[in-house]
């Protein structure tokens, strides 16, 4: 949809058209976030019920310790240890609950680092939305992927990305459009639900946004010849201030 802001009409049209409405010098900053196999099958101790854990976040690399949802919430408690893998070969203790759905949980691993990372992303399924309605397949692993992804670390697709082809940006790049790439990984606040009535007690969770350098250069260039600037699946870089500088890592 293009909304014409000088007459007010509306045009539909095709993505690909997208390319018309760009110039030459005109800024696209993208996030070049990268989907980990994030949901994973086991069973809980005793029962032997299956289970699913959503892997959110890593929270300790040492203690291997990670933030994650969990279903079906009622049955999985503090104490609690679920197997993953044949033959169990990965085992998790629930060591503390954070929401409804929410737990905190401790793998217990007696390899490296690499070899723990390995074996948890062997065991992941690629989180694919509810509204694809089908099991993740391993080709999702590069399909369900903005064409520009490049820093592991998200959940969920930054869905606007997934509109881009290969072609499309090197047209774009052949207008002289230029590209800037950030970094905010789709997480937390994408899959924990508002669970309060008041939605000023709803907590927001922090997310890391890692902004390089050349993004803001790239945006303060535009600003400065009175270019567009687009941001693509991710939030709109603070430009009103030329005097504006960010370290390479910020959490935010």
């Amino acid at each position: 949809m293009v909304l014409d802001r000088a007459t007010g009409k509306i045009h539909h049209k095709v993505f690909k058209d997208v390319i018309n409405y760009f110039d030459d010098g005109d800024i696209m900053i993208m996030n070049d976030t990268k989907v980990f196999p994030a949901r994973m099958y086991g069973n809980k101790e005793k029962t032997g019920a299956k289970i699913e854990v959503f892997l959110l976040r890593e929270l300790n690399s040492e203690s291997r310790l990670w933030d994650v949802l969990v279903d079906p919430a009622r049955k999985i408690r503090i104490g609690n240890k679920l197997y993953f893998g044949d033959n169990d070969a990965l085992v998790a203790e629930v060591i503390d609950n954070t929401t409804s759905r929410g737990r905190t949980l401790r793998f217990l691993f007696d390899g490296t680092y690499e070899e723990f990372r390995k074996a948890l992303y062997d065991m992941g399924e690629t989180p694919l939305p509810k509204y694809i309605r089908r099991k993740a397949e391993d080709t999702d692993k590069e399909r369900y992927q903005t064409v520009f992804a490049n820093t592991e670390g998200a959940v969920a697709a930054p869905t606007a990305g997934l509109h881009f082809s290969r072609e499309l940006m090197k047209r774009l790049e052949i207008k002289g459009v230029n590209f800037g790439f950030v970094t905010l990984h789709v997480g937390l606040g994408t899959f924990r639900n508002v669970e309060v009535e008041d939605l000023t007690k709803h907590k927001m969770d922090s997310e890391e946004v890692i902004i390089p350098q050349a993004a803001v250069d790239l945006v303060n260039k535009a600003k400065d010849r009175k270019k567009r600037v687009c941001a693509v699946g991710t939030t709109v870089m603070p430009v009103s201030y030329t005097h504006l500088t960010l370290p390479t890592n910020r959490e935010v």
